[in-house]
């Protein structure tokens, strides 16, 4: 049977009504045997044992409609519990009516109290676990007809059958209706969040960082520099707050969780000096995945910084080949001997290569291979397979 997780608080406002609706559904199912009972107990071999049994169903039906209102304790020992109840409710029928009203086929002691139970298993583990518990119902129903299938207990175990199946699938689809409800508000509000932050910092940090950009880039020393640096982070400014939000994690879900749009964590490496290239679909990864790449790749153009040289330029490539998400990393800088320069890093403890690149796509189940020339620049291929992220 395929478990369930723990519901989070999307998942329990929808499940709160229909466990409630269960609680309701018990208590009426037992009020009905109840009635049955004080209408037919002259015919039972055993009345008072009856009235026990129905007094003991009364007792668990308080008990478990309150456990079962706490989402925790919807779990295996309160639910087999249930089951257990239904089971023994039903059998008891044999214990204390009489041969005749059995074979006739008159109404079991519990009537349709036992249900109650299936219906239960059915919300908690999905259309399998309402057919298992209606499977175990069913073999006591035919139990208690001491193995025979008369026709009217036929007809029950089919109704039972369907009830389970029907309500533990409508219950899982309205669970991920809900689910994916609370992400489209997420991503709409993440949406309008951003237009707001956008239309501040177009009003102020861009205007600012852009005035600087023009009146110092040319100019030398620290002033240029400042200049050139307004420029670079005004560049990027304007991708981050242009871009497309990222979908928020829904509540009760880790942060590191979900398919995330690659495209959209390599936002933050455009600038006057790096050009991202990018397909024009979304390239899905898991989030824990897309982040890694890119700190990859981040860890790729800080080295075009510091060692390319001044002035070089570097430009970043994403392709999706279904079958596997291929980044390059190019840069038209001074390049190096890889044979001879990784070595040397590596045992001078220099560790960015091995490190903060091949290290990250080896743990993702990737490769990243490094090539360069002199004096013809450097290039980065980050493969990861799709397969090892499955």
């Amino acid at each position: 049977m395929t478990r369930l997780p723990v519901p989070t608080p999307v998942a329990e406002a929808v499940d709160r009504p229909l466990w409630w609706t269960v609680a309701v559904f018990r208590a009426v199912a037992w009020a009905y045997a109840a009635a049955v009972l004080w209408r037919e107990d002259s015919g039972y071999a055993h009345p008072l044992g009856a009235w026990l049994v129905l007094t003991a169903m009364g007792g668990w039906t308080l008990v478990v409609s309150g456990l079962l209102s706490v989402p925790r304790l919807r779990s295996w020992p309160v639910l087999g519990a249930d089951l257990v109840a239904a089971v023994a409710a039903l059998l008891s029928t044999r214990l204390v009516d009489t041969a005749a009203r059995i074979d006739a086929g008159e109404q079991t002691l519990p009537v349709v109290w036992p249900a109650a139970a299936v219906l239960a298993w059915a919300l908690r583990w999905g259309w399998r676990g309402g057919l298992t518990a209606a499977a175990v119902v069913s073999v006591a129903g035919v139990v208690e007809r001491g193995g025979q299938l008369p026709q009217q207990t036929g007809h029950n175990i089919v109704l039972l059958l369907l009830a389970g199946a029907v309500v533990g699938y409508a219950a899982s689809l309205a669970r991920a209706a809900e689910e994916s409800l609370a992400r489209a508000l997420a991503v709409e509000a993440a949406g309008r969040e951003r237009e707001r932050l956008g239309r501040a910092v177009h009003d102020g940090v861009l205007q600012v960082l852009a005035l600087v950009a023009r009146r110092d880039a040319g100019l030398p020393g620290e002033a240029g520099q400042l200049g050139r640096l307004a420029a670079e982070q005004e560049a990027a400014l304007r991708a981050l707050v242009s871009h497309r939000p990222v979908p928020a994690a829904p509540d009760g879900v880790p942060e590191t969780a979900g398919d995330v749009d690659l495209r959209e964590t390599l936002t933050a490496h455009t600038g006057p000096d790096v050009t991202v290239s990018e397909p024009a679909t979304p390239v899905r990864l898991p989030r824990h995945a897309a982040q890694e790449l890119a700190a990859a790749v981040g860890a790729a153009l800080d080295n075009v910084r510091r060692h390319a040289g001044p002035g070089a330029k570097a430009y970043v490539l994403v392709e999706d080949l279904d079958e596997e998400v291929l980044v390059t990393v190019r840069d038209d800088g001074a390049g190096f001997d890889p044979a001879q320069r990784l070595p040397e890093a590596r045992a001078a403890g220099r560790m960015g290569v091995v490190s903060s690149i091949q290290g990250r796509l080896a743990d993702l189940g990737g490769e990243a291979v490094v090539s360069s020339w002199a004096g013809q620049g450097t290039e980065v291929e980050l493969r990861l397979p799709r397969k090892e992220l499955a």
